[in-house]
């Protein structure tokens, strides 16, 4: 089924191979049951290291935290699944990863980032307890005109490039990107391999990046323990069939949309003529002399219209 930005997903389900079902980690549930369990931490430390580049000890002690964002957007209620992670130091960590095309991202990520960060702070407290909060997006849509995979903003300086504070940091990781022949890539870039882990669709792409990676075989690993369990799999159907409707929702709007617009282009087409006409018409009129008073009955242009246009003719 062809999603609503024409890219053709096909089923979210990894081939039914003879030898089993695999779900797709692309899917939240999916992401969210791999990376977000205290039994997967490794993982998770693994992805986090490759993203924000920084060495797997800097996440010792790392915290997984359940509770999620409170979602305020209508369209952010239904569905939204976070990894929220906290270090030893403070820091703050939200993964998401989202399939469903969503306009204003920059704007809609900063402002869940806001509300992570004003959360630390409580009634007494001062702006040193403030910690650096981080914010990742993986999404199956292209949000951003940067010809990359992966971009990361932070508050710098427009000239000179001084950063201001260390503690804003967005990555924006597109996944149709990896198909764009106008965008370049290392496929042996471990944030590369990861980001066709979360899109492969056979197992066989699996067992290949499998064996170029460690980690990403450690995590097809828990994918096939997943899949087999009975529970997980009806829950990850049934918000197959969610992500199925919300995008024929969202199809549907479109092609509403643009039929609209087709139809309101043709009457103002339609109007543009018969305003030009009327103009000719008048133009004929006043060549011949008739007052003003019977070209306006004729055509149904305003006095002043005709005035204006008496006016251009003599010049």
């Amino acid at each position: 089924m062809p999603d609503y930005n024409g890219i053709d997903r096909g089923n979210q389900n990894i081939e039914r191979a003879e030898d089993g079902f695999l779900m797709s980690p692309k899917v939240d549930f999916v992401f969210k049951l791999i990376f977000g369990d205290e039994k997967n931490k490794e993982l998770l430390i693994a992805f986090l290291s490759t993203i924000i580049k920084l060495p797997i000890e800097e996440f010792e002690g790392i915290e997984i935290i359940n509770s999620e964002l409170l979602r305020e957007f209508k369209e952010d209620k239904k569905g939204i699944l976070d990894v929220r992670v906290k270090t030893q130091q403070g820091k703050q960590i939200d993964i998401e990863i989202q399939i469903l095309p969503t306009e204003f991202m920059p704007e809609r990520t900063l402002f869940y980032w806001s509300k992570m960060y004003t959360g630390q702070i409580k009634a007494g407290d001062t702006y040193h307890s403030l910690k650096k909060c981080i914010t990742i997006n993986i999404v199956d849509f292209k949000c951003t005109p940067v010809k990359k995979i992966h971009t990361g903003y932070h508050l710098t300086e427009d000239e000179t490039g001084h950063r201001l504070t260390d503690i804003l940091e967005v990555h924006f990781l597109e996944i149709p990107k990896l198909w764009d022949k106008d965008i370049s890539k290392d496929e042996e870039d471990p944030l590369v391999l990861w980001m066709e882990f979360l899109d492969a669709k056979s197992k066989g792409v699996m067992e290949m990046l499998a064996e170029k990676n460690k980690d990403i075989k450690k995590a097809y690993t828990v994918l096939e323990i997943l899949s087999k369990d009975e529970k997980a799999r009806m829950a990850y159907e049934a918000r197959e069939a969610e992500v199925r409707d919300q995008l024929t929702r969202l199809k549907t709007a479109e092609e509403k949309g643009r039929k609209e617009g087709i139809e309101k282009g043709i009457e103002k087409g339609i109007e543009k003529g018969i305003e030009k006409e009327k103009f000719q018409t008048a133009k004929a009129a006043i060549g011949k002399g008739l007052p003003t008073d019977i070209i306006a009955d004729i055509t149904g242009l305003t006095i002043e219209k005709i005035e204006a246009l008496q006016k251009e003719m003599k010049h």
